[in-house]
């Protein structure tokens, strides 16, 4: 059978170091620019049909740039950008934005935020609540710590679809699965949120991760969300800090491969159809 191979999560950039503050020393080879015909060679090697973008800058002119891309290269089914969702006109720019049929998806980058509890802001959202209105998504970016506000976040927005980015960000580095675990298993109990198999390895230690590390976090992901709520997802080119493309395709394959051949096809590529409509 042949499978449609959906990445569902990586970035494009034109850096300069104002603009992506984040990456710090330790990710020196990240500091260039990584375009559609970087990603176009990666696709390729790897066997990827399909992607999906995601911002990477909180400026609307990122998600203006990034649609842009999507309009001129099919292979980028969706895009996942950012609009300023604490602003009282944000329901104005998502009029506009939307127009574009691969907007898919909106996210705030939550985990960089100095109060842990900005997503329960009233004024963001209420932002979120205009998403529905406009079949969007949003896309969750948190670390572990995150997770109990989370839900309560989730709760408000219960006709909303959310999908975890990187299975909530665990403390792999430390071998620490309590309270990720008990909380990771209490949202997935809320059948609106998907989540992304994505972003682990650089939780991980970058230099000398094994995937006795990562398995459990994948088993418990697997068996929270099971995986008509899975997607696979590479966070290229984060994710290079810590392996090659190649390796973490291979080793998310390799955590389902006990799974049945059709769900092992629902985490490559089927959710993340279903659950961004693309």
């Amino acid at each position: 059978m042949t499978v449609d191979r959906i990445d569902a999560h990586h970035h494009l950039w034109k850096y300069s170091p104002e603009q992506y503050p984040w990456m710090s020393d330790t990710m020196g080879l990240l500091r260039r620019d990584f375009l559609v015909d970087d990603l176009s060679k990666v696709m390729m090697g790897a066997g990827i049909d399909g992607v999906v973008t995601v911002q990477a800058r909180q400026l609307l002119e990122e998600t203006e740039w990034l649609l842009g891309l999507a309009e001129r290269n099919d292979f980028i089914r969706g895009v996942v950008g950012w609009v300023p969702l604490v602003e009282e006109g944000v329901r104005d720019h998502l009029e506009t934005l939307s127009l574009h049929t691969k907007l898919k998806a909106v996210r705030h980058v939550l985990h960089d935020e100095p109060d842990d509890f900005y997503m329960l802001r009233e004024d963001f959202n209420r932002g979120v609540a205009h998403l529905k209105d406009f079949n969007l998504r949003y896309d969750i970016l948190i670390f572990e710590r995150h997770l109990s506000q989370t839900m309560a976040f989730v709760d408000c927005h219960p006709q909303q679809v959310f999908i975890v980015d990187h299975i909530a960000k665990p403390r792999i580095r430390d071998g620490m699965l309590s309270p990720w675990r008990e909380n990771i298993i209490e949202l997935a109990r809320r059948d609106n949120v998907y989540c992304k198999l994505s972003g682990m390895v650089t939780e991980a230690s970058w230099t000398d991760w094994t995937e006795e590390d990562l398995r459990p976090y994948f088993e418990i992901a697997i068996e929270a969300f099971g995986p008509g709520r899975l997607m696979f997802g590479s966070d290229w080119p984060v994710v290079l800090v810590a392996s090659s493309y190649q390796r973490w395709l291979e080793t998310a394959q390799h955590a389902i491969s006990g799974l049945s051949v059709d769900e092992q096809a629902q985490v490559s590529s089927g959710t993340a159809k279903e659950a961004y409509q693309l």
